[in-house]
């Protein structure tokens, strides 16, 4: 039981769930002493909200709700390994189990993106309790494999939920975004390159280094930082350098400057670049400074000023980004007359999470292979697949439109939507097909969100998640479509005749 059901709530207990849960995506926190106060802490936050359920006269509690921290890490450890996929497994049979870790990953996913949205001071008490309510689903023993299916697809809808609050917070803070020009080669001069995915970090050092003489560069996830108007302003956001999360140790090597880490995408400092790598917010690394809540970027500064910089400008190479919903419905009077004219075939939503596993090449060859009278919308890593590769345009309209972060696959639903909209059908009598890759918690909210919506044919790779085992394929395959991807030239003939 949780204590939201009793009609009690706290802020501090929402705050926490959602931080913690954030936590626990791939590549956030690797720091065991801060991982083992949190768990303590959990167990303290635990204890209170079990005092405002017991105060409101809520039924005696069992299972995770009377659990306490072991004595030592060795016993956090145990306790942590006891209730892993094998004991799972054995618990529940793989299906259940799988599907039981599928909405979990899901939670955590939705997570990320509700705390994006908290730091901006955009809050939801109704996200909260659905959040709670699910997680005590999970708890339940009695879950047949169609009930967690259904508990999966609740989660898609608290992630909608979530990424709308998002979207309302981003946009809220630093308008939406409009097309723009990034530069993707080195300018000279002293250089700090921001990570992750934290738009209010990259704001907070922008300011702290207007007057510094060094110029701030964006990697990754961060690249669609450049297309909202409060933060293309800053004159020294000079750039993009590198590609995806997972080239970061050879990109940060030979990086001649300081790096900030905001929340996930970190992944083991190489030594050569120890002193000058530096974590903020929810992510963390032994031995990595972090700066703490009151964001105080100076030891960055200083870090950078210390080192070379660029010492001379690169060739000029520039990319677009900043293709959000509003960006391009602004134009979709002339995409419509595109579609009905015949210029414009096919879309293709080609993009999720990037990952270093062999088979992603099959995104970069898809990509080239889509014939000319066909668009690609992309967001997320996944982009860095193919995004610095020329595909001109019909009629003036890119064929390549960047909608940006994982975290604005809201705005890529809502373009369906209103795509479908205008020409009065629904999204999936759309001349669109979605091929998305994945690797880690928020890919795996967004997709179950897009099978809420009832989003069906979805082309899923480069190879499916442990946690859908061949039963479960099955359903969704029957539900909704769901395929592997298997080869450019073959999902091509299938999508287009």
């Amino acid at each position: 039981m949780y204590a939201h059901c009793v009609g009690v709530r706290d802020e501090a207990i929402d705050r926490f769930v959602i931080e913690v849960f954030f936590m626990t995506v791939t590549n956030v926190d690797f720091d065991p002493a801060r991982l083992e106060t949190l768990l303590r802490k959990a167990a303290k936050i635990k204890a209170k909200a079990k005092s405002l359920y017991d105060a409101k006269g809520g039924a005696p509690l069992s299972g995770p709700a009377i659990w306490e921290p072991a004595a030592d890490r060795k016993g956090l450890v145990e306790q942590g390994e006891s209730i892993g996929i094998e004991s799972l497994k054995a618990a529940y049979g793989e299906d259940a189990a799988g599907v039981r870790e599928m909405a979990l990953y899901g939670l955590k996913g939705a997570a990320a993106y509700v705390d994006h949205a908290i730091v901006l001071g955009k809050k939801d008490p109704a996200i909260y309790a659905l959040f709670h309510e699910l997680l005590n689903e999970l708890t339940r023993e009695d879950l047949q494999l169609g009930d967690l299916l259904g508990v999966a697809l609740k989660v898609g809808e608290l992630n909608l939920k979530a990424m709308e609050l998002l979207d309302a917070a981003n946009t809220g803070a630093y308008g939406h975004p409009v097309p723009t020009s990034v530069r993707v080669t080195p300018v000279k001069g002293k250089a700090i390159l921001v990570s992750g995915h934290d738009l209010l970090d990259l704001k907070l050092l922008l300011e702290q280094t207007k007057d510094k003489g060094i110029n701030i560069y964006t990697h990754g996830e961060m690249l669609p930082c450049h297309g909202y108007p409060e933060l293309k302003k800053y004159k020294h956001l000079v750039g993009n350098y590198g590609g995806a999360w997972q080239d970061q140790a050879k990109e940060f090597d030979a990086f001649p400057g300081a790096i900030l880490m905001t929340t996930n995408c970190i992944q083991k400092p190489r030594l050569t670049y120890m002193k000058r790598i530096f974590t903020t917010g929810l992510v963390a690394w032994p031995g990595v400074s972090h700066i703490g809540d009151d964001k105080n970027f100076s030891a960055v500064i200083k870090a950078a000023l210390a080192e070379p910089g660029f010492d001379k400008d690169a060739p000029e190479k520039t990319i677009m980004v900043g293709f959000g919903r509003n960006a391009v419905m602004s134009v979709a009077g002339q995409v419509i007359d595109a579609v009905k004219a015949k210029k414009i075939r096919h879309f293709f939503l080609v993009g999720g999470c990037d990952g270093a596993k062999s088979g992603r090449n099959y995104y970069t060859e898809l990509a080239e292979k889509i014939p000319q009278d066909c668009v690609i919308l992309t967001l997320a890593c996944g982009k860095y697949r193919f995004n610095k590769l020329e595909f001109g345009n019909i009629g003036g309209i890119p064929r390549l439109l960047d909608i940006g972060q994982c975290n604005d696959a809201y705005s890529a639903i809502q373009i369906a939507v209103a795509l479908a909209g205008a020409f009065k059908c629904g999204v999936n009598d759309l001349p669109l097909s979605l091929i998305l890759s994945w690797y880690e918690q928020k890919a795996v909210t967004i997709l179950l969100t897009l099978l809420y919506l009832g989003i069906k044919n979805i082309r899923l790779g480069p190879s499916l998640p442990a946690f859908v085992t061949p039963s479960v394929l099955s359903v969704l395959v029957e539900k909704f479509g769901i395929k592997p991807i298997s080869t450019p030239e073959e999902d091509l003939k299938a999508i287009l005749g």
